[in-house]
């Protein structure tokens, strides 16, 4: 009987020093936000071959994890100012699920027909994007 009395003693004794010890999330001040979009858009590094009038543009834009998807069409628009530009839109999904959260360059082609030397728009997620292009 003095077994199962010690016993149960040191178990409420080491009960009570756990509650008592372990922070509770309240104390920690933890705010339970999930992490922020891109608040930046990324560069975007372009490549256009001219051959035959047709534009093949590839090029690279650096996502948040490597299981982002990165979908690229290309359109001719005229501006305001009646001049013709090449429009890149970029769309890039993020993935939600488990992945390694480390940037990494994912690459993009598409094709299009236009007259040659006509300047670039890029846009990532309909933010227009600075380029790059080597």
């Amino acid at each position: 009987m003095r077994l199962w009395a010690a016993a149960t003693i040191i178990a409420l004794v080491v009960l009570i020093t756990f509650v008592l010890s372990v922070p509770h999330t309240r104390d920690l001040g933890v705010k339970s936000e999930l992490p922020s979009e891109m608040t930046s858009v990324p560069i975007v590094t372009l490549h256009d071959v001219f051959k035959k009038g047709v534009h093949t543009i590839t090029g690279s834009i650096e996502a948040p994890n490597a299981c982002a998807t990165v979908n690229a069409e290309a359109s001719v628009i005229s501006t305001a100012s009646s001049t013709e530009n090449i429009l890149m839109a970029i769309s890039m999904q993020t993935d939600t699920g488990v992945c390694l959260q480390l940037p990494t360059p994912i690459a993009f082609q598409t094709t299009i027909s236009a007259p040659a030397h006509l300047p670039f728009i890029v846009t990532v997620n309909g933010a227009v994007s600075t380029t790059s292009m080597p």
